[in-house]
C-alpha cells in the first residue's frame, strides 16, 4: 500500500536521495504501509522535520518525514493502513512526504515494493 495520495515529485537515488517524495496538501493522511512498531517519532534527524520510523520486522523499516503533525509515539503498535501522521512541510520548503524503505538497514527504492498506481 502507498503511504499517502499524491504524485511522486522526487525520485529515489542511491547516492543523493534515499527515498521518494510524494506531493500533496497540508494535512493529507499519512498511513503505515505495513503493520509494525514505531521506533522513532520526533524531530531529531536533521533535514527530515517531523519524522516517524516504523519497524515492520527484522528486515524492513519505513520512514515518513516532513510531517505537519505526528499521531503516534515511540513504542506504539500500528496496523497496515493506520493513519500515523499528517502531511506537511517541516524541514523543507514545500508540502511533501519523504518516504523511505530500508532493508537490513540499507535504503532501497520504495517504488520496487509499492504497488503500481
Amino acid at each position: 500500500r502507498w503511504p499517502t495520495s499524491g504524485r511522486v515529485v522526487r525520485s529515489y537515488s542511491s547516492t543523493v536521495h534515499k527515498g521518494i517524495d510524494i506531493g500533496g496538501n497540508r494535512g493529507d493522511a499519512i498511513q503505515a504501509v505495513a503493520a509494525g512498531q514505531v521506533v522513532y517519532a520526533g524531530t531529531g534527524i536533521v533535514g527530515l522535520g517531523e519524522l516517524v520510523i516504523v519497524k515492520h520486522n527484522d528486515i524492513y523499516l519505513s520512514a515518513y518525514g516532513h510531517n505537519n503533525k505526528l499521531l503516534v509515539s515511540e513504542g506504539d503498535a500500528v496496523a497496515a493502513g493506520q493513519k500515523i501522521a499528517e502531511k506537511g512541510s517541516s524541514g523543507t520548503d514545500t508540502v511533501r512526504l519523504h518516504f523511505e524503505i530500508r532493508k537490513e538497514g540499507k535504503p532501497i527504492d520504495p517504488l520496487r515494493l509499492l504497488p503500481k498506481r
